[in-house]
């Protein structure tokens, strides 16, 4: 039987530090990132390049859904390949020099497969973010 995660209370117990679950790690990155965001010309790009994150993944998979990402020519496509890159997706996280893009095209199958699953979750917060902080047009 899997483990149940344990719920976080507003205050640890003596000696205890606080631990968010994965999600709200996510959830808190997500509304970080995007709440730096203040051009109105760069919320409406990056609006644009996360809804359509999602879907790319859905049909391109996550090496796709990168060079899709790469190919923007805008502000909002490189912010988002900029917070993606640091959502700390297993596989994904900082490899020196080489791009996240890079990074997604050389996983192997298993770690491929995982770094997807984790990016679609990471697609889904920034997407809930920035329909909440953003106004709406």
């Amino acid at each position: 039987m899997p483990k149940q995660p344990q719920p976080v209370t507003d205050t640890p117990r003596e000696g205890e530090s606080r631990r968010l679950l994965r999600d709200q790690e996510r959830a808190l990155h997500a509304y970080q990132c995007v709440g730096g965001i203040t051009e109105k010309s760069d919320q409406k790009s990056y609006k644009i390049a996360v809804n359509d994150l999602g879907a790319s993944l859905m049909r391109l998979k996550l090496a796709g859904a990168m060079a899709a990402l790469e190919r923007r020519n805008d502000r909002g496509g490189r912010l988002l390949l900029e917070h993606l890159g640091k959502a700390k997706i297993p596989g994904l996280i900082e490899r020196g020099d080489e791009t996240l893009p890079d990074a997604a095209r050389r996983l192997p199958v298993e770690e491929y497969m995982l770094a997807t699953r984790e990016m679609m979750r990471v697609a889904e917060w920034l997407k809930r973010a920035v329909q909440a902080t953003f106004d709406g047009d």
